[in-house]
């Protein structure tokens, strides 16, 4: 019996949207202020997932202003493969509202964006047996809409559906025709501690759905599930006849409320059916995998020595990424930022990084910053909230941002010449989610003025010469989650510029 570990996309990739063609899988999920926007996995197990593009990856698609606030931008897209087309419909918040792009082939190229004139977030596509698209959303309850997908084209006056049990933010909805029913999947209760998924049915379009009489059908509010904040999922039949939903959740770790810095990652549970019921779950951290046969790819290569004529497909930058800004081969075998601001909390801020996907990890990046560059590497949440440590005339410094405050909490002076910056995040010592102290000496947690129970620890330093780690702050890690800074995203871990042009000879994210 063959088992796989959840999340099996890790780190920030919410909202996430499935669709099958053959043996293919394809999930794209939201990235908010990220570009490009729209990451696009591809498996052929459901459990082994490959990052082959993204659906929006250039200005004419996607281009946000710098003053777009923190989780805005592209919010829950949906994927879906109809007449030998991959569509793509989302809604980026604070930029273009509701459009939708095509594809012959997921990992690009996508189409210029088709505006789809709907008031609303969250949208979904299906057709009926008569060749109709309809576009599914959530705006004060879940509305529909009949539309010409070729050209955005509403054809009829939008019409209220189900909108879930009363709960708050219904959202996320997914339409399915599925044997003789129609199936209307959709979350509610908000997406943190209170998310749940409800389901409900109809014979015809537009309805009425009547519900599941033991809705939600998915939901670990109120327990003490490692996996919390559950739902927007999606439904898909493998190619064995089995039914799987992707969905997300995030694994908080800490003290009460306990902290979530990796943001809302991608699961995957069992779906069975009862009664022409569609019931996913259990969700577990160690699964039964399904029965398809086993397709790993590749690991994704820990560390980037900037020596191709692109960037691989992992690295996002906040709101736009100028090529004046970014650029490969200014300086053969090194990245070259340059600023546009004069720090991370400024619009315009040059930044180039990863998702965090595991939950011990080390940053490490070689840098020079000469004649008045500034730059480094950051640990980001957002503009508000960021660890940083950088290098400026021959000064390591390390920076924190929480909220309002913004303090150089340690610096050191080095030799002239590229310096080798580090951050490790370790959740070694981390308490239980619960209010107990630490027995063994409880006064070290007073005397060191850092946490009782965060959920990991960020140690900010460089290496000597010798490659030894020289730690110049420890930071407590729940200042860089959404229980303390808000917003739907995750932590993206990388290089930055904030004065002149410093050069990156390597990037390395690894797991501890």
């Amino acid at each position: 019996m063959a088992f796989f570990d959840n999340p099996v996309i890790p780190g920030f990739s919410p909202d996430p949207s499935i669709c099958r063609v053959g043996d293919d899988y394809y999930v794209a999920t939201s990235s908010f202020e990220y570009v490009p926007g729209v990451p696009l996995w591809h498996s052929r197990d459901l459990v082994h997932w490959r990052l082959i593009g993204h659906a929006l990856d250039r200005p004419s698609q996607l281009e946000l202003p710098d003053t777009a606030p923190s989780s805005c931008g592209v919010y829950a897209p949906t994927l879906r493969f109809h007449d030998g087309r991959f569509w793509m419909i989302t809604t980026v918040v604070a930029g273009a509202d509701t459009f939708l792009v095509t594809a012959k082939d997921p990992a690009g190229p996508w189409s210029e964006p088709v505006p789809v004139g709907i008031p609303g977030i969250d949208p979904d596509l299906a057709w009926d047996d008569e060749g109709n698209c309809w576009c599914v959303y959530s705006n004060d309850g879940i509305r529909a809409v009949r539309i010409e997908p070729d050209t955005g084209e509403l054809l009829s006056e939008p019409v209220a559906m189900w909108s879930g049990t009363g709960l708050k933010y219904p959202e996320g909805p997914h339409l399915y025709r599925i044997g003789d029913w129609w199936y209307l999947l959709l979350s509610e209760g908000g997406t943190e501690s209170g998310h749940a998924m409800s389901v409900a049915r109809a014979r015809t379009l537009p309805g009425p759905f009547e519900p599941h009489p033991d809705n939600p059908v998915l939901s670990h509010r109120s327990t003490k599930h490692p996996v919390q904040n559950t739902g927007h999922g999606d439904l898909v039949e493998a190619q064995d006849g089995t039914w799987w939903m992707v969905l997300l959740g995030t694994r908080p770790r800490g003290d009460t409320p306990g902290f979530h810095g990796m943001g809302r990652e991608t699961f995957l549970v069992p779906v069975r059916w009862e009664d022409e019921w569609p019931l996913p779950g259990p969700l577990e951290l160690r699964a039964q995998a399904p029965a398809l046969p086993a397709h790993p790819w590749p690991d994704e290569p820990y560390r980037d020595d900037f020596d191709a004529p692109s960037l691989a497909p992992c690295w996002v930058s906040t709101r736009r990424r100028d090529p004046g800004d970014v650029r490969l081969g200014e300086r053969p075998g090194h990245l070259v930022l340059h600023a546009r601001a004069a720090g991370l909390d400024r619009p315009g801020a040059v930044f180039v990084g990863r998702r965090q996907r595991d939950a011990d990890c080390s940053a490490r990046a070689r840098v020079e910053a000469a004649g008045g560059d500034r730059g480094g590497i950051a640990v980001r949440l957002d503009e508000a909230h960021h660890y940083q440590v950088e290098a400026v005339d021959g000064t390591v410094r390390v920076v924190a941002r929480i909220g309002p405050l913004c303090q150089t909490v340690a610096e050191r002076t080095l030799p002239p010449g590229p310096s080798t910056l580090r951050i490790d995040i370790t959740t070694t010592g981390v308490l239980p989610p619960t209010l107990t102290k630490r027995p063994e000496d409880p006064e070290a947690e007073l005397r060191s003025g850092l946490r009782i129970g965060g959920p990991d620890m960020l140690r900010l330093g460089h290496e000597t010469e010798d490659g030894r780690f020289e730690v110049l702050a420890e930071l407590d890690g729940r200042y860089l989650t959404t229980e303390v800074a808000g917003g739907f995203t995750g932590r993206v871990i990388g290089m930055y510029a904030t004065q002149g042009a410093p050069a990156f000879d390597w990037f390395e994210l690894r797991p501890a």
